[in-house]
């Protein structure tokens, strides 16, 4: 028999009709709408964060990996990082937006990094957080990966003086992970770790470094592996290094979250080619 409707016989027709009514009711419950756009960031935000990639690179802090965010301008539930690529060859048009969980809002076909979760959890539990950067620099992770604990050997480097916790994946995902962190959970228990320090170590991996703005979060990561150099150096040479005292470190930190322009036009002037 054939199904005058659309010449098709009947009981095709009736199954096609049936899965077509399945569908209906199953892919609303399954289906996640992109999440909505905060709008066009500002321009200098979107300059400022390539040049942060940029001078990451140039100064030893990121290599072909490792990933700088900033919050939107325009709206505290979204950030901005850069599509999976190496930071030296981030322009304007490998920018992406996501909201807090991850989730990209137009990729456009551009893959995002599988690590993008750090910064969307420390985003959802440090209201302060403006600026996240990620990094293997190759002075940290000793520290990461001993009993040697990383503290503040200048003044330039006071922000380590509240602590620098270490994240042990091991706590979270278990003895098999590939030490990223791939999901929601994981970067959870990173924010945990991190806490309201400047700076979280992560066991075989590297480190992360928040702060108030993208400037002060390069300053931080760019003083971190500085630091931690410099802390080696002194150890090797026997010593018992004398760090700063708590107050100290505070009192040094509030002078240079002042100054930060200073060493990022430094930096970007250098990083451009420009010197």
């Amino acid at each position: 028999m054939i199904d005058c409707r659309c010449g098709l016989p009947h009981d095709m027709a009736r199954r096609g009709l049936i899965a077509m009514a399945v569908s209906a009711a199953i892919v609303p419950r399954y289906a996640h709408a992109a999440p909505a756009s905060a709008g066009q960031a500002d321009p200098a935000l979107i300059d400022d964060l390539v040049v942060a990639n940029h001078i990451l690179f140039d100064q030893g802090v990121v290599d072909g990996f490792g990933h700088v965010s900033v919050r939107h301008d325009k709206d505290p539930q979204r950030y901005l990082l850069a599509r999976s690529m190496a930071p030296a060859l981030v322009a304007a048009d490998d920018i992406m937006e996501f909201d807090l969980d991850s989730t990209p809002v137009d990729p456009r076909g551009r893959t995002p990094y599988l690590e993008r979760f750090i910064h969307g959890e420390i985003y959802k539990v440090r209201p302060d957080v403006v600026a996240i950067v990620h990094s293997h620099s190759p002075s940290v992770i000793p520290f990461a990966d001993t009993n040697i604990v990383l503290q503040p050997m200048n003044h330039i480097a006071g922000f380590l003086g509240s602590g620098v916790p270490v994240f042990d994946i091991r706590s979270a995902g278990g003895p098999a992970t590939d030490m990223l962190i791939r999901d929601n959970a994981l970067g959870k228990a990173l924010a945990a770790t991190l806490g309201p320090h400047s700076v979280a170590l992560m066991r075989g991996h590297g480190s992360v470094a928040a702060a108030q703005s993208i400037k002060h979060a390069v300053f931080r990561a760019v003083y971190t592996e500085v630091n931690a150099r410099i802390e080696a150096e002194a150890l090797a040479m026997g010593g018992k290094p004398e760090f700063l005292n708590p107050q100290e470190a505070a009192a040094a930190t509030k002078t240079n979250d002042a100054l930060v322009d200073r060493p990022w036009q430094l930096w970007k002037r250098h990083a451009e080619g420009k010197s």
